[in-house]
């Protein structure tokens, strides 16, 4: 049985040098003011992971572009996104 990591692996990402598509607005927001960090195990990527201080740290490399982090940062609405420009990003091996 394949585990998600080894399916991740199949895909490609080209990385946007200084443009990143996708941002924490306020990153004290995700250490002070929410409580539960969904970010950090709801992102099928792995992209969001907690930090010594108790903040949130994002690593865009990898993203799989599912919007996921936007629809769980409802309340705080501290995500800024947006698509990559042409030719960077998810590049899905099988489709």
């Amino acid at each position: 049985m394949s585990r998600i990591e080894e399916k991740l692996f199949q895909n490609r990402y080209r990385v946007d040098e200084g443009r990143s598509h996708i941002q924490i607005i306020n990153p004290d927001v995700c250490a002070d003011d929410c409580k539960t960090q969904s970010c950090t195990f709801v992102c099928p990527a792995g992209c969001y992971a907690t930090d010594e201080q108790g903040g949130v740290v994002l690593t865009t490399d990898g993203c799989l572009e599912c919007g996921t982090c936007r629809i769980i940062c409802t309340e705080h609405r501290n995500v800024q996104w947006e698509y990559p420009r042409g030719g960077h990003g998810i590049l899905f091996k099988f489709g």
